[in-house]
């Protein structure tokens, strides 16, 4: 696809120019491409297999409680970076309330003392050297890193796509970097396991590694600068209506210029005719065409499902079949419990990571690492439950395998995976998945009782999800819910192939790929990649590309949340003024 002009079948003439587009997949990648697609005059038409938008980015009712799903942080809901400029043109953000809490998030340790880690690095210097003035050294130097990180953070690219970069465009892209030359090379060279170490406070030492709630074991300290950097900046809150109301905001947007969306249509197959992709598929065995079709679900489904493995050459081959299956390659899934509290618990802070003995961690079916990520959801969503209520979210890194094994109902989809034949959209559970669900359940909600006593009589309703279930509703490969690690072979090579052939496979005509599986990273990326992608259709189609903000909507407002307890007259005051 690179460089490539508009072609007809086997790279003849176009007979007419393209004007239509299928997008398979309605979350944050899908509904991108269709805003931008609208914008730059294509008909769209968007099959979600879900009854919602949003993907992965959702929520649902349980009672008098919303319990929502995904978004604890979202970069760029403020301004000062290219990230808000997309949201803005999305219409994600338009109206609302965008809630700041001056910690990013805290870090108990097994004996109880917490982390606070403030992104404001006057104040998370302060606190950490009272924690432990024996590593002020180490200390200095990483809040000196963030200091300059926040200056950094304005000049990080995300409006056009790198392969789309002339040599002088990206000469200039570059030289904005040559200021923060020093700190990004250092940080990107260090995994943080390594730079943790170089604390003498075991807490310390251990809380680092869960600044970004779960542990990262392959990622260097680069994300953690970048995503506190954001945080500071007031770039990195919540929006007021949660996920699905950021989704629904987007589809609002997307529908209002004239695009279509088809809920509970399931595509089972990308139609290819000479080479070139002409529509989809789907379950009912309808058939729908369209000039240019863009898979925005799982990379995994797309290659070996809805393309039968056609089209992937060597490098492609070699991705989605070997390297995706190894360690550390992919997001693994979460293990997900939501409570709804029938009273406050006002002292409870917004967001903890809680470092877990090995006896607390065992009975927490398939989890990679020892330790639990609780949220009290009504912090950053008030209006998804009732007055006088709370919202309990709490999470960990797990593998699918050990649910797999207990999905053994005799009604199934399944597919050959690593070699053997697997349910992959299960649709019976068995009772062993269940009684495992209820004691994992059980099991967390006695840790947190632990640590808020009282919560446990509180709990009025609750539900629970495994990696299973993000299968059900998404089709994700193992449930992963962020696709591409990065920072490891599979990211890498994922954008170098992005780079060396543009979103699509080399062969296949009229096909792109957006949304997670076609970046590396969270919803920021999969927003961005709707924009990349309809850049080079329009690239492709000989169109000059145009995005615009609804200029007539009225603009997000912002508040700050103070979380942390109080640490000193410098830091105080440093805090107020970066407010």
């Amino acid at each position: 696809m690179r460089g490539r002009r508009q072609r007809g079948p086997r790279g003849g003439a176009a007979t007419r120019p393209r004007e239509s587009m299928i997008i398979v997949g309605g979350g944050l990648g899908g509904l991108s491409t269709g805003v931008y697609a609208r914008m730059n005059g294509y008909r769209t038409r968007i099959f979600e297999m879900h009854e919602i938008p949003g993907g992965c980015c959702t929520a649902w009712d349980k009672g008098d409680f919303t319990f929502d799903w995904c978004v604890s942080w979202l970069l760029g809901n403020g301004p000062g970076s290219e990230m808000h400029r997309i949201w803005l043109e999305l219409g994600a953000l338009h109206g609302k309330e965008m809630r700041h809490f001056d910690v990013f998030n805290v870090v108990r340790g097994r004996d109880g003392r917490k982390v606070y880690f403030y992104s404001d690095p006057d104040r998370l210097e302060a606190h950490l050297l009272d924690l432990s003035p024996a590593d002020a050294r180490v200390v200095r130097d990483f809040c000196r890193g963030l200091r300059r990180f926040i200056r950094c953070l304005r000049v990080y690219p995300f409006l056009k796509p790198v392969g789309l970069m002339g040599p002088v465009e990206r000469m200039r892209m570059m030289s904005r970097f040559i200021p923060y030359a020093n700190v990004i090379r250092g940080s990107i060279t260090v995994l943080m396991r390594d730079y943790s170490r170089r604390f003498t406070n075991p807490l310390l030492r251990d809380a680092f590694n869960h600044i970004l709630y779960e542990k990262h074991p392959n990622f260097p300290v680069l994300p953690f600068y970048f995503q506190l950097a954001a945080h500071a900046a007031r770039t990195a809150g919540v929006p007021e209506g949660g996920s699905l109301g950021l989704a629904r905001s987007i589809e609002d947007r997307y529908r209002r210029l004239g695009g279509e969306i088809a809920y509970n249509a399931r595509v089972e197959e990308i139609l290819v005719e000479d080479d070139r992709a002409v529509g989809v598929r789907l379950s009912d065995g309808s058939e729908h065409r369209a000039d240019i079709v863009v898979s925005a679900c799982d990379g995994y489904t797309t290659m070996h499902d809805l393309l039968k493995g056609r089209y992937l050459n060597g490098e492609y081959r070699r991705l989605y079949t070997r390297t995706v299956h190894e360690p550390d390659m992919v997001f693994p899934g979460y293990f997900s419990v939501f409570l709804g509290l029938g009273e406050e618990f006002p002292d409870a802070d917004p967001c903890t990571t809680h470092l877990l003995t090995e006896e607390e961690a065992a009975p927490l079916l398939g989890i990679r690492h020892p330790s639990v990520n609780v949220q009290f959801r009504s912090a950053h969503y008030p209006e998804l439950s009732p007055p006088g209520t709370a919202v309990v979210y709490a999470t960990y890194f797990c593998d699918i395998g050990r649910w797999r094994e207990l999905s053994t109902g005799p009604e199934r989809s399944s597919r050959v995976y690593r070699g053997e034949e697997v349910h992959t959209l299960p649709v019976r559970r068995g009772r062993e998945y269940v009684r495992a669900k209820r004691r994992v359940a059980d099991a967390l909600v006695e840790l947190i009782d632990r640590r808020h006593p009282g919560l446990r009589e509180a709990v009025r309703v609750r539900d629970v999800a495994t990696p299973l279930t993000q299968v059900r509703y998404t089709g994700n490969l193992d449930g992963t819910v962020l696709g591409w690690q990065p920072f490891v072979e599979g990211g890498e090579t994922l954008e170098e192939l992005v780079r060396k052939y543009g979103p699509g496979l080399p062969g296949l005509d009229g096909f792109y790929m957006s949304g997670v599986w076609a970046t590396t990273g969270g919803l920021i990326r999969a927003a961005a990649s709707g924009r990349h992608v309809m850049q080079f259709v329009c690239r492709d189609d000989g169109r000059e590309f145009r995005a615009e903000v609804d200029e007539s909507a009225p603009p997000p407002t912002h508040r700050l949340i103070p979380v942390g307890p109080p640490t000193g007259p410098r830091s105080d005051a440093a805090a107020e003024a970066r407010t």
